[in-house]
C-alpha cells in the first residue's frame, strides 16, 4: 500500500479512533473591504450589535453546556471570552471606524481587530499571549457572522455521529468541549506527548495524534481517518479490509484490557511481595470518578489551573474550598495532594497581569508568582486549611529551586492556620507541605529540601525538558524528549536517595510513571509510590502484579551504568521480557509507526 495515505505523528494518547474528520480551523477569514453611504451607516451599526449579541448568546450556550457536562468549575473558560465580545471600548473603536471611514462592519472589526492582535502578539506579555487565543476566537466568531458565513461548532455536530477533530492546536477553549460519546479522536499540527492537550487526552480517555506536519493541508472535512494514539500513525481513507484488519486487532487489544480491568480490584503488590501504592492525575472534575472507579488510593497531582485559566475573575476562596472537599470525598481514607497555582509560562488567567518575558518558561511562574502574589496564594492556602479539616488534604509546590520557596510557604500556612482559628473557621491547624521535583536545581539541592518538605513528587514532564534542555511542546524535538535519557535516570536516583536519607515520602506523578518500561525503571530504583492519568491505572496496576522488584532492580542498575537512551530502554525490556512477551505491547497498537517503508503491513 502506498505511504501516500499515512501521516507520521506522535501518538500522545493511546487507542485507535476511527472516523469523518472534523476540520476546526482558527484562522480569520479574508474580509474585502467594503465601504459604505452615509445612508447605510446605521443599518451597519445595527449588524454590528446584532452579530456582538449572537456571538455572545453562543458562547453563553456553549457555557451552558460544558457546565452541565463537565462541571461548573471548567465553564468559567468562557468567561473572558464573552467579556471580550462585549468590550465597550473595542466596540467603540469599530463604531467610529464606521461613522468616520464609512467602513462596513466586517471591515472595520477586522480593522480593529488586526490592529490588537498585532499589539498584543508583538508586546512579548506573557499574559496578552495567552488571552490572544481567546481574543483570535472572539474575532472569527464575529467575523463569520458579519460575512453571513456559518460556522459549525464542535459541540453542535450531530450528537450520533461520532467524529476525529483535526486542528492546527487543540485550544482550552476547544479542548473543554470534547464529548468522549462524540469524539473518538484528535489530531492536531502542534503539540507533544506532555503538551497540556496531551495529558487531557490522556485523562480523557480519547485517542490523540499530535505534531502532524501538514496536517490541515492534506486532510479535508469529511476525510474518513483512521488514528492509533500508540504509535502516531493517520491513515486517510483507510480501505474495507484495512478496516477490518485493525478492528481485529483492536479486539485482541480489549480482551488484554479486559485482563487489566480484572487486576483493579486486586492489591498492587508485586509478586515477590512489594506494596506499591498508585493514585491518580486529576486536571479536571470529569477524571474524579475515573480515578475511583480504577481504584486511585488517592489523588497524586490535583492540578489547579484550570480554576483560573481563561476566567475573568480569579475564585474564590469558597470555591476552592468546595472544589477540594469534593475531590477528596471521593477517596475517603485517601490522602489528596493540591498543587499550588503553577501559572506562569503560557498559564496566566485572564484576570492577571503578567510583566512581558523573553522567556516566560524560564521567568516568573509557579511558586515564584504565588509567593510574590500573596494576594492570590493566601486564599488557595486558607482552602487547603479549611478542606482538611476532616480530610487528608496535603500542599505540593511547583518549580521549587529555594530552600527559602519552601520556607516561606510554611510560615504562610501557619499565619493563615492561626487566622483562620482566631474567627472561628473550621480549619486544619497546619498541612504537610512537600516540593514537586522539577529542575536540575531542585535535584542538587535535594538533601537541603528534603528537611524542610513533609515529602517529595518528582515532575518528569518538566525535569525531562529542564535536564535536556528540550521544549516539551515542540514536535520537531519530540524523539529528544525522553525520560529513558541515562541523565534523566540518575537524577531519579539522586533524588530518590535524598528523600529516604531525610525519611519522608518519594513519588512519582509524570506522565512517565504511565509508561510500562519507565514502571520498571521506577520499581528497580526504588520508588514506591506512582500517580498517573485515570485511563492509565489498570494498565499499571497489572505491570506492577506482574513484575518482581528484583528483577526490575536490576534492570535499573543496568540503567544507571547506560551512557545513551537506547542502553537504558534495553536492558528494560529485557527485564520485561522475562515474564512477558514485550511484543505484546504491539497489540495496544492498531498501526504500525511509519519507518519511511514504502508498504504499510496491518
Amino acid at each position: 500500500m502506498s505511504d501516500e495515505r499515512l501521516i507520521q505523528g506522535v501518538g500522545v494518547s493511546p487507542g485507535t479512533g476511527f472516523g469523518p474528520a472534523v476540520v476546526v480551523r482558527l484562522d480569520v477569514p479574508d474580509v474585502p473591504n467594503r465601504f459604505v453611504t452615509d445612508a447605510e451607516i446605521e443599518g451597519e451599526l445595527a449588524r454590528l450589535q446584532a452579530a456582538v449579541e449572537e456571538v455572545a448568546k453562543v458562547l453563553e450556550s456553549l457555557r451552558e453546556r460544558v457546565r452541565e457536562r463537565a462541571g461548573r468549575e471548567e465553564s468559567h473558560i468562557f468567561d473572558a471570552q464573552i467579556m471580550m465580545a462585549k468590550d465597550a471600548d473595542f466596540l467603540r473603536g469599530v463604531e467610529q471606524l464606521i461613522r468616520e471611514s464609512r467602513m462596513s462592519a466586517e471591515t472595520a472589526y477586522e480593522f480593529k481587530a488586526l490592529e490588537i492582535r498585532n499589539i498584543w502578539g508583538g508586546s512579548g506579555n506573557t499574559l496578552l499571549r495567552d488571552r490572544l487565543a481567546d481574543l483570535s476566537a472572539i474575532h472569527n466568531r464575529m467575523l463569520h457572522r458579519l460575512l453571513g458565513w456559518t460556522e459549525d461548532e464542535l459541540w453542535a455536530q450531530p450528537q450520533d455521529e461520532q467524529v476525529i477533530v483535526v486542528a492546527r492546536e487543540l485550544s482550552p477553549g476547544l479542548t473543554v468541549q470534547l464529548d468522549r460519546d462524540h469524539v473518538v479522536g484528535l489530531v492536531s499540527e502542534e503539540g507533544t506527548r506532555t503538551s497540556h492537550a496531551a495529558i487531557l487526552a490522556h485523562s480523557l480517555g480519547i485517542p490523540a495524534v499530535m505534531g502532524v506536519v501538514g496536517a490541515l493541508d492534506r486532510i479535508k472535512q469529511g476525510t474518513t481517518l483512521l488514528i492509533d494514539g500508540q504509535t502516531g500513525v493517520v491513515m486517510l481513507e483507510p480501505t474495507r479490509s484495512e478496516i477490518e484488519r485493525v478492528r481485529a486487532q483492536v479486539s485482541r487489544r480489549q480482551k488484554l484490557e479486559l485482563e487489566f480491568e480484572a487486576a483493579v480490584t486486586q492489591a498492587a503488590v508485586t509478586p515477590d511481595g512489594v506494596a506499591i501504592t498508585l493514585m491518580g492525575n486529576v486536571d479536571l472534575p470529569d477524571e474524579i470518578i475515573p480515578a475511583a472507579k480504577h481504584d486511585a488510593h488517592g489523588v497524586g497531582l490535583l492540578r489547579t489551573e484550570f480554576l483560573v485559566t481563561g476566567r475573568a475573575a480569579l475564585p474564590t476562596e469558597d470555591e476552592q474550598t468546595d472544589y477540594f472537599r469534593r475531590v477528596s470525598d471521593s477517596f475517603p481514607n485517601h490522602p489528596v495532594i493540591v498543587r499550588s497555582f503553577d501559572l506562569g509560562g503560557d498559564k496566566f488567567p485572564a484576570a492577571f497581569r503578567a510583566p512581558p518575558e523573553a522567556n516566560p518558561f524560564l521567568g516568573w511562574r509557579s511558586i515564584r508568582v504565588c509567593l510574590d502574589h500573596p494576594e492570590i496564594f493566601r486564599p488557595q492556602l486558607r482552602a487547603v486549611l479549611r478542606a482538611a479539616f476532616d480530610r487528608q488534604i496535603q500542599l505540593m509546590l511547583p518549580l521549587v529551586t529555594r530552600v527559602e520557596e519552601v520556607i516561606a510557604t510554611r510560615e504562610m500556612v501557619l499565619e493563615e492556620a492561626l487566622a483562620l482559628a482566631r474567627s472561628g473557621v473550621r480549619a486544619a491547624a497546619s498541612v504537610p507541605v512537600g516540593v514537586m521535583i522539577e529542575t536540575p536545581g531542585a535535584v542538587l539541592l535535594a538533601d537541603e529540601l528534603a528537611k524542610h518538605s513533609a515529602f517529595f513528587s518528582v515532575g518528569t514532564n518538566d525535569l525531562v525538558q529542564y535536564t535536556l534542555a528540550v521544549d516539551r511542546g515542540n514536535a520537531r524535538l519530540a524523539e529528544r524528549f525522553t525520560p529513558f535519557h541515562p541523565a534523566i535516570v540518575r537524577e531519579l536516583k539522586i533524588v530518590l536517595d535524598a528523600g529516604q536519607r531525610a525519611g519522608i515520602q518519594v513519588s512519582v506523578c509524570g506522565e512517565m510513571a504511565s509508561d510500562p518500561l519507565a514502571v520498571v525503571l521506577l520499581l528497580g530504583l526504588g520508588y514506591r509510590t506512582l500517580s498517573v492519568a485515570p485511563p492509565a491505572l489498570p494498565f499499571l496496576k497489572w505491570v506492577v502484579r506482574t513484575i518482581p522488584v528484583a528483577v526490575a532492580a536490576r534492570a535499573a542498575y543496568a540503567a544507571l551504568d547506560a551512557d545513551r537512551p537506547s542502553e537504558v530502554t534495553r536492558a528494560l525490556r529485557e527485564a520485561m521480557q522475562e515474564h512477558f512477551d514485550p511484543r505484546m505491547l504491539d497489540v495496544l497498537s492498531a498501526l504500525p509507526r511509519q519507518t519511511g517503508a514504502a508498504t504499510l503491513r496491518l
